[in-house]
């Protein structure tokens, strides 16, 4: 008898963790490596919300609190909804979990049964397909190529929809790609969902803050409203505001579907920690103006970054319009040989041979869904930025 559970062999560590490990190992063994696998932004948490956190402990906040969030998170997700994106929404509505990650997951596990599909565009995140595949469902790859802007398109949307569909996850700005979808292309995905009344839609917002050029974000409840009783709204303090250790995510959708949910997180992990849940009011209600100064800097990273690698052989690298990601083809670099003498068969190899030979880490575009790409995320110094694109630029340049 097998000791672990068949539904483990379903799906395999993260890509991009196993990536920002392999660096550690190799910085620690004295390797001089620029990594630039994990995506999380390099700036410190906002001194307000560090204060909202030390204020709660003082104050003897450290107890269990109710299982998917406090009042006071709750209130303050429900006024970001109805200030930010029009959306309106009771406190009852509200899931907060431990990141982003777990409000995807308590979602899916809580509606899938064997045999439902879930539609999610390629390139993904890596965690999506797994999270399906651990809740018993089948995940549906829909293509978003470098020709449509890495955005699916309502044709395909249409013909990946099936009797068995129970959901679509739509990511936008996205990971890994920074792809974000105007108001009208929303609009269009979303006039094909109306037409199929079973098919419920997972709105994952994490970078609806991290936007670039004057792009103005939407969201597909806010853009149709008739799919209201039917979208989970996913968001999190990680992103905008610099939290990724606090681990805070929360959702907003129908409440028979939040009430699922936290009966699933009582019996997992219960509430996420007490600290975090009231720095993330300070978050949310407090001062915003941070973001936009984040922002810039980020724009000018990514501009940078595209510059430097549409100037590197072989690759080809779009101006995306958010998150802190570009997503570029090396398709040119198949073929080719690399300094060590291996030829480069796959974005695999590439990476690899990357890593070997100039210390850069990046992650492959296999792991997202859609070869031959890797992702890099520009979420670092500026100064690493520069050097690590100078050095793609001479990987690409000693291929033969």
């Amino acid at each position: 008898m097998a000791f672990l559970a068949d539904s483990l062999s379903r799906i395999k560590p993260s890509a991009t963790i196993a990536v920002t490990n392999k660096a550690r190992e190799l910085k620690a063994a004295g390797r001089d490596v620029i990594g630039l696998g994990a995506g999380e932004p390099d700036f410190d948490t906002p001194e307000n919300i560090k204060e909202a956190a030390i204020k709660a402990i003082r104050d003897g906040m450290t107890k269990y609190t109710a299982v998917d969030g406090i009042p006071e998170l709750k209130k303050a997700i429900v006024d970001k909804f109805a200030r930010e994106n029009g959306l309106t929404y009771k406190p009852s509505q509200v899931s907060v979990g431990t990141g982003g990650k777990q409000v995807l997951y308590n979602a899916l596990l809580a509606t899938l049964n064997p045999g439902d599909e879930v539609i999610i565009p390629a390139p993904y995140w890596v965690s999506y397909p797994d999270i399906v595949l651990l809740g018993g469902g089948t995940p549906v790859f829909v293509e978003a190529g470098i020709e449509t802007g890495f955005k699916m398109t309502a044709e395909a949307l249409e013909a990946a929809i099936t009797p068995k569909t129970k959901w679509l996850i739509f990511n936008s700005p996205s990971n890994p790609s920074g792809a974000a979808y105007t108001f009208a292309e929303i609009k269009a995905l979303t006039d094909v969902l109306m037409r199929h009344p079973q098919v419920w839609v997972m709105s994952d917002d994490m970078y609806e803050h991290l936007v670039y050029d004057d792009f103005v974000f939407a969201t597909p409840a806010q853009v149709e409203p008739g799919l209201y009783d039917r979208t989970l709204t996913v968001n999190g303090v990680s992103k905008a505001y610099c939290m990724t250790g606090w681990r805070i995510g929360y959702g907003a959708g129908p409440e028979k579907l939040i009430k699922a949910m936290a009966t699933l997180q009582s019996q997992s992990t219960s509430n996420p920690s007490s600290i975090s849940q009231y720095a993330s009011v300070e978050a949310l209600n407090g001062p915003q103006d941070f973001i936009a100064a984040n922002n810039k800097v980020f724009k000018e990273r990514r501009d940078l970054v595209v510059a430097m690698l549409n100037q590197a052989s072989g690759l080809t690298c779009p101006t995306p319009e958010g998150a802190f990601y570009v997503y570029p083809s090396c398709k040119g670099t198949i073929g080719k040989t690399a300094p060590s003498g291996n030829v480069i068969t796959s974005d695999d190899d590439f990476v690899t041979e990357l890593l070997e030979t100039e210390g850069v880490a990046v992650v492959q575009g296999s792991a997202f869904g859609l070869a031959p790409h890797f992702r890099i995320s520009y979420a670092t110094a500026t100064s690493a930025l520069e050097e690590a694109c100078k050095r793609i630029q001479r990987f690409c340049g000693n291929l033969r």
